[in-house]
């Protein structure tokens, strides 16, 4: 028997007067992935968020988390997703703790301090938990934000550029308590600038560009088909081999910056210069770079 997908999206159109905000995206993200959703500003990712959430109708298509579609069966799908966004909204006159119990009682959970204190306690909220929110930093209210996607332990949790504007420390933090939710089996997707982010903690990516999907695979191909590898290596001399198996990028002298397809080229390389009698003084290997590949593939669908 086939598994729900977590997320599942069919041919979703959304227009805004004469702006076509998403062209007939499609897209399955399955329970348990960690999911990067990149694209420029105005490329569609808040819209798409929006939808999936409920707080906007798409013109066509169907939206389904957790196998509830999103507008007949809304407050399923609702309780199925956690959505921290980007920007800080909270009712000022409450403190942390009185926010998360509020935040429980909209999803008619009730005795469910123990959570709290949990999901407070892993966002190092513990000492701010009577604080009032118009007292808090922009980072604590940040934390605050996720901690209220949390409270009702939704299977799926969409996370809209969580660490804009957070302290090295909680950014740590963080990933460590969103990483230990999706070891346990909780979908995370994420939208994000911080493109090392995505690298480091997405199995698959998708790339949006005006409304479009330009690229959908796992984080480790899409570098290795659109990045490739980079080799700075420093010789004994000036002059590579007539038939060298790797492109000059640039050259200073000696030193020349090479790209190489994959790790194998990189012997095919050390080969070549051996044979030839070329002395390396200094290797460097450079890996793929995410940041590469989508301005590459943002230039590409331009």
């Amino acid at each position: 028997m086939p598994m729900t997908a977590a997320i599942e999206l069919r041919d979703v159109e959304k227009r805004y007067g004469a702006l076509r905000a998403l062209e007939g995206v499609s897209l399955e993200i399955a329970e348990g992935e960690f999911f990067g959703l990149l694209g420029p500003n105005g490329a569609g990712k808040t819209t798409l968020i929006s939808i999936v959430a409920g707080l906007v109708r798409a013109n066509a298509g169907t939206v389904r988390v957790m196998g509830a579609d999103v507008v007949r069966e809304y407050r399923r799908a609702r309780r199925m997703l956690g959505v921290v966004p980007q920007e800080l909204v909270f009712d000022p006159f409450f403190t942390v703790r009185e926010t998360l119990r509020i935040q429980s009682g909209y999803f008619g959970l009730r005795a469910n301090d123990a959570w709290i204190d949990e999901v407070m306690h892993h966002l190092d909220l513990d000492a701010k938990a009577d604080a009032n929110m118009r007292a808090l930093s922009g980072g604590m209210k940040r934390r605050v934000l996720v901690a209220q996607a949390l409270v009702h332990r939704p299977p799926v949790i969409v996370l809209d550029e969580p660490t804009a504007g957070v302290d090295v420390e909680l950014r740590q933090g963080l990933w460590q308590f969103v990483r230990r939710l999706n070891r346990e089996g909780h979908t995370i997707v994420l939208t994000t600038h911080y493109l090392e982010e995505a690298e480091l903690h997405c199995n698959r990516i998708a790339m949006l560009k005006a409304g479009r999907i330009v690229a959908l695979d796992s984080t480790r191909n899409l570098l290795e088909t659109f990045s490739g590898l980079q080799l700075r290596v420093r010789l004994a001399r000036e002059g590579l081999p007539a038939r060298f198996p790797a492109d000059v990028l640039a050259q200073d002298g000696p030193l020349y910056t090479l790209r190489l397809r994959d790790t194998r080229a990189l012997e095919d390389v050390l080969l070549s210069l051996r044979e030839a009698g070329i002395d390396i003084v200094e290797l460097e290997l450079q890996p793929p770079d995410l940041e590469e590949v989508f301005l590459r593939l943002m230039a590409r669908h331009g």
